[in-house]
Formats: C-alpha cells, structure tokens, sequence
C-alpha cells in the first residue's frame, strides 16, 4: 500500500473495523497464526503491519508461539523495510519466486528478475530465522535435468520451506489467457509425472520432505497457518478478496433452528479494494457473502483438505466433528486399487492416489453417510 498513491491509514482504519466485527460473529479462539497474504502485502509499510497485529492481539487471544508470516514479492523487497516487519512482529517470510531464470518468469507473466529474486532470498535469509519459497515446475519447455539444477539451486540455499507447484492451467487465470493465446504451453503428462517424482526423491533427499501435496518442510518447519486450513481449523478472512471459517457460538451467526447443526460461518469478502473500503466504511465489513456451513459440507471440506497432507487423514476426528463417515466399502475399493492406504482410523492417499488426488477426494465425497442415519456435530 505503500507509495501507490493509496490513503494507508484509511485501509489500517477499515481493516480494525472489520476484525471487530468478524470478531462479534464468531467464538472466542487463541490466535496460533496471522497470515499476510494474497496480492503485494509487501508494499504495507511495517508500521501499517504492527497496527494491525496490534489489533488482532487486541481482540483475540494470543497463543504463546504465534507465527506471523507475510508473503512478499522479489520486486518490493528491501533490507530496511525487512527488518521493519521483523520489529513489528513477523516471523516468517514467504517470497513469491516461481522461477529461478528470466525467460520462464517472463513467460509466467512475473514483474521480477532472476537476479532481484536472488536477492530478495538473500535479504529475507538475513533477517528472518524462517523462510518459505515458492517456485512452479512443469513450466513451458522445462526438462526434467532443467528442473534437477533449479531445484537443486533452490536446496542448497538452506531454507525452511518450499512451496512447489505444478503449474495447472485453470479457467480464469492469467495462466489460462496466456495457455489460450498459445504463450504458455505445459509439458505432457509424462513429463510432469517425472517431474512430480524428481520433486519428492530430491526433497525427501535434502530433508524436507512433503508434508502436503505441494509443501516441503524441514523438521517442525511446517507452516502452521497452512496446516490450520488442511486440519480444518477455524480462521477469519480480513481484507479485500479474503475467504474464512469462522468458528461459532450456538445461535451466534446462525439461526435458531439452525445453530444445532452450523460448524463454521463461511465468509467472502469484497475483492476490489476500493469497493471493500467504501463498504467497510458504510457497514463496518466488507462482506459479499455468508452462509452457515452444515455437516455434510463440513465433511466434504475436510476431506477436500485433509487428504492433501502426507499424515494422513483422520476418519475418527471426521466423525465426532462432523457426525458423518465414509462408507466402508468405497475405502475397501480405494485400498483395492491401490489409491489410499489405511492404518487404523488414518487414510492416507498412495503415490499413485496423490496423482488423481481430486478424483479420489471426489470418490470419499461421494461415500459420505451420517453416522446411524443421522448428523449429530460436536460443535
């Protein structure tokens, strides 16, 4: 926000509006993390940053070891402004690389070079214990030996934390107009599959192996606010384009009839800033929509995240959230076609079932039956 001829303090002003009225809708929780994220949080200044964990430790709980992380890209990245959001609190950095060479990045539509991307890694290594990189493979062109040296770049920096991604074309994204336009063209399925294999030998190799589909960590350096979402824990979405869970009280949010049976309010706020700002400024938030999240639905998202993590998936916590379970015949096939393998009450997705993830999650989806005929939560 910073230098973008942009009124930060009216935006500090309507995001403390909108944490005290998401804080009215929900039950009290501990903060365990605070993520800034999505669009260039790196442009708030670090006083704007400490303003806001400020307000949030004003209005909510603090756990003891909170992580505090803020995305950054490469081009707004500077060791003055770094060590400002250390003082103001942040405890880890995630840098928004995607690649390591000025033709993909060019290709991948990145404002950023190469070399501003090396450098921002070492600034961000130089003031923050934890940091996480983000960087996209099966990109246009790309060989597997390209993809060995990039990779083996990016381990030998001794970070905590990979994001790895395989670049997927989907409807609505600037991937999806540059695929249209003939300028981003992804490997075949092939290539991909040995990409994927390449990612987890070398990873697992340098002792960060997945912990989810796309996340790589070293001991105890998971990130804590991802692995909130894919346990399905509660979370409040502050700010223009945010998306929350969040946790309720009986008949707080929901109606009368319906608080028996709510588990989360899921919240949708406005994604253009400036119509965000002019609603919070008239309704104290900038939400677009809300809806109570019931059990079935509930259930079905947590499989959606749960079955990404390496740990596995817990059919018993299911249950007693939830009130549903999966079918016991559609996981007797699953572990049939070698797709999941289960260890008590914990299904975990193959190798092979973490390639076709979707449709796998899409087949437990479909097997959900409440439990003795009827949903009974544990809210």
């Amino acid at each position: 926000m910073r230098d973008q001829g942009v009124d930060e303090a009216r935006f500090i002003a309507a995001y403390r509006a909108e944490i005290a009225t998401q804080a009215e809708r929900s039950a009290s929780l501990p903060v365990r993390s605070i993520f800034f994220g999505g669009g260039t949080p790196s442009l708030m200044s670090p006083h704007a940053v400490a303003d806001l964990i400020d307000a949030v430790r004003a209005t909510w709980p603090f756990a003891n070891d909170v992580e505090i992380t803020l995305e950054a890209n490469p081009t707004s990245v500077e060791a003055e402004r770094f060590r400002g959001y250390r003082e103001a609190g942040v405890n880890r950095v995630s840098l928004g690389v995607q690649a390591l060479n000025d033709r993909d990045l060019k290709a991948l539509g990145r404002l950023h070079s190469a070399a501003e991307a090396r450098d921002a890694l070492a600034i961000a290594r130089d003031t923050f214990d934890r940091v996480s990189l983000d960087l996209i493979y099966a990109r246009m062109g790309q060989s597997v030996p390209a993809w060995r040296a990039e990779l083996g770049e990016a381990l030998a920096l001794g970070l905590s934390h990979l994001s790895l991604y395989q670049l997927t074309i989907e409807e609505g994204t600037p991937f999806e107009h540059l695929h249209r336009a003939g300028k981003l063209v992804v490997p075949d399925e092939d290539i991909a599959s040995d990409l994927y294999a390449l990612t987890q030998e070398m990873t697992a190799a340098a002792g960060m192996p997945a912990y989810e589909i796309s996340n790589h960590a070293a001991v105890e350096q998971a990130s804590r606010h991802n692995l909130l979402y894919w346990r399905y824990g509660a979370y409040a979405g502050i700010g223009p384009g945010a998306h929350g869970r969040l946790p309720i009280t009986r008949g707080v949010g929901a109606s009368r009839d319906d608080a028996q049976t709510t588990l989360r309010l899921a919240t949708q706020t406005l994604r253009h800033p400036e119509s965000w700002l002019a609603q919070v400024e008239r309704e104290g938030h900038g939400l677009e929509a809300m809806h109570a999240v019931g059990p079935r639905e509930a259930a079905e998202e947590m499989l959606l995240m749960g079955m990404r993590l390496h740990a596995g998936f817990d059919l018993a916590r299911l249950e007693a959230i939830t009130g549903y379970a999966v079918a016991a015949h559609a996981i007797d096939d699953l572990v049939d076609l070698a797709l999941i393998e289960r260890s008590g009450a914990t299904l975990i997705a193959s190798a092979q079932g973490r390639l076709v993830l979707n449709r796998l999650v899409e087949a437990l989806a479909n097997a959900l039956e409440p439990v003795n005929g009827a949903a009974a939560p544990a809210l």
